[in-house]
């Protein structure tokens, strides 16, 4: 049986015409209620797995850690040195999260290839696959670096206009 293609989600020419007040509701809501895929590749996913514990506890953020899959994500979390050779399962898994979805960086590996970056096999920064809304440097970075890049995030899904993230091209 024959896959079949679903058209793209686009923003409506109206998005513009939203009144404030709508978009506000409607960043609180994305803002405060993003569901996580970790994508970790080596020692930075442990500090994400201690982030998510009750001693940082960053479901209070409004973030909650674990999603089913890509599909049921808004937030992907790529901690760990990206290779070669995932870095297709990375833009695939990216390419599954539903609109709007939003990255973080997590770790030197996966913001510039670490220690590895002459490596003949390392990507040298998951932004060179997909585009990155936040950096958290650090080897590894602590619990309470992501936190400050969540909180980061959220500033910027506040202040984002939909229309302006997805281009005229999609509007």
């Amino acid at each position: 049986m024959a896959a079949t293609e679903l058209p793209t989600p686009t923003v409506g020419p109206v998005s513009k015409l939203a009144p404030k007040p709508m978009r506000f509701v409607l960043n609180w809501g994305r803002r405060y209620s993003l569901w996580v895929f970790n994508f970790g590749l080596a020692c930075c996913a442990i500090e994400f797995i201690a982030a998510s514990t009750s001693r940082h506890d960053f479901i209070r953020f409004g973030v909650i850690p674990f999603a089913n899959g890509p599909r049921q994500a808004d937030l992907m979390i790529v901690s760990g040195t990206v290779t070669d050779k995932m870095a297709p399962a990375v833009k695939r898994l990216y390419e599954q999260m539903p609109d709007p979805k939003y990255v973080i960086s997590f770790g030197a590996c996966s913001n510039t290839g670490g220690p590895y970056w002459d490596s003949y096999c390392v990507t040298n920064g998951v932004d060179q696959i997909i585009p990155v809304d936040v950096y958290v440097p650090g080897c590894p970075p602590r619990p309470e670096a992501l936190l400050y890049g969540i909180t980061k995030l959220q500033e910027k899904i506040a202040a984002e206009h939909l229309g302006d993230r997805y281009g005229a091209e999609r509007a």
